[in-house]
């Protein structure tokens, strides 16, 4: 690592379109901090990654454990004393046979907020210090099409045909308003955030939807990867996938 590389948290970066962030930004030369829940799977994504040339060190983080995150703030400031770019990518989606309207279970629900939502503010809360000691910091929130309340209206997209679900699109939707109210209260410190729509990935995580997927969890990163690596003429507050600006 050089005392210029740029420092990049990825959280749930073991597998799935956080890893393909991960390897993309190794590609481009950054310090990549592979967050992973399970330690062993960080471990092993990381070693791929460097296996590879590039530069990659594992972070145990559960965005739902205050006390590791905590700890996981401390040890990155400890060796490389900031952060560029965070990129909140750990998700789930809980069973939406448990989210269907007129039926939800408000544990399964919980569970959903409890990561989708409140991890991505307990995480964000964790590094900002070390965001802070960043000249031009950046961070991305993964977020959903599925969270669009104009597409979910317009019966001519394909998202207005999806059941309907009261935890996975509804926690993603909150992202998205928690996305502009930090990227408000971050554009005096210079850091600038958004959310990202990176379409449904043929992965682990989009198993058991009701449709084929062809697209990789490398081209789903790719609009992550964008919005991290812009430079002054990246915006703040906004919502984006391939094509441009999504419609809230």
């Amino acid at each position: 690592m050089t005392d210029d590389a740029v420092i990049a948290l990825v959280t749930g970066a073991n597998k799935g379109i956080g890893r393909a962030v991960a390897d993309r930004f190794a590609e481009l030369g950054m310090t990549v901090l592979v967050g992973a829940r399970d330690p062993g799977k960080g471990a092993e994504a990381a070693a791929e990654i460097r296996a590879a040339g590039g530069e990659a060190h594992p972070i145990g983080l559960d965005v739902t454990d205050q006390r590791g995150l905590t700890e996981a703030a401390a040890k990155i400031g400890d060796r490389f004393g900031r952060l560029d770019v965070v990129v909140n990518n750990a998700g789930v989606s809980g069973r939406f046979a448990a989210q269907t309207p007129g039926s939800a279970e408000l544990d399964e629900v919980r569970a959903v907020f409890e990561t989708n939502l409140f991890g991505v503010i307990a995480v964000t809360e964790a590094m900002l210090p070390l965001l802070r000691r960043s000249t031009a910091a950046r961070i991305v929130n993964v977020s959903s099409g599925t969270s669009s309340m104009t597409w979910t209206n317009d019966a001519t997209h394909y998202l207005s045909r999806m059941p309907g679900a009261v935890g996975y699109p509804v926690s993603k939707a909150a992202l998205n308003m928690l996305t502009v109210q930090y990227a408000k209260a971050l554009s005096r410190d210079g850091i600038l955030v958004n959310a990202v729509a990176p379409g449904a990935c043929d992965t682990d995580f989009a198993q058991g939807l009701p449709f084929t997927l062809t697209r990789t969890a490398a081209e789903g990163a790719a609009i992550v990867v964008r919005l991290a690596t812009l430079g002054r003429e990246c915006p703040t507050g906004g919502f984006f996938d391939d094509n441009g600006t999504v419609p809230w």
